[in-house]
């Protein structure tokens, strides 16, 4: 019997406790877990995707049967390409609620053979986004309670030397 694998994408720009409390409990909960970040043309990222994939590296070092990749294009495809059968999402609130949910039905229109799995973020990271974790970086604030170290120093170097 092949191993139950699961895709979690996303841009992890950057990774925050939350991404790495769902990454933890999908360890749990599957063989393998790829972990991969969208490449994304459209979107200008604070780091690149190397340092992204580098981040993730270290902060999912601990954990065994989690792999960090990359990939661009449709999400279900990658999913087939890697023989992930299970596309993972994060919950926060009602709000991300609507729009993952209509991901997950464009999804299953493009492919039958992957399902989509929703895991609601602990309560103590439900206030978490990368966005809100690079604004409170970019104006001095402490985000060490919001980012693994490795993130923290990297916002800091990046912040200080655009100052």
């Amino acid at each position: 019997m092949r191993p139950l694998r699961a895709l979690y994408p996303g841009s992890f720009d950057p990774v925050t406790l939350g991404h790495l409390d769902l990454i933890e409990r999908a360890s749990g909960l599957f063989d393998e877990v790829l972990v991969a970040v969208l490449r994304n043309p459209n979107k200008q990222p604070l780091f690149s995707l190397d340092q992204r994939l580098q981040q993730l590296r270290q902060a999912t070092g601990h954990l065994p049967s989690v792999e960090i990749t990359s990939f661009e294009g449709l999400t279900v495809h990658f999913a087939l390409q890697q023989q992930a059968r299970v596309i993972l999402r994060g919950l926060r609130a009602l709000s991300d609620f609507e729009f993952e949910l209509q991901l997950a039905h464009t999804n299953s229109t493009l492919s039958e053979q992957v399902d989509t799995l929703f895991l609601a973020t602990a309560v103590r990271h439900s206030f978490l986004s990368s966005s809100v974790v690079k604004e409170v970086a970019r104006f001095g604030g402490n985000v060490d309670h919001m980012v693994p170290p490795v993130v923290a120093r990297d916002l800091d170097r990046f912040f200080n030397r655009q100052a």
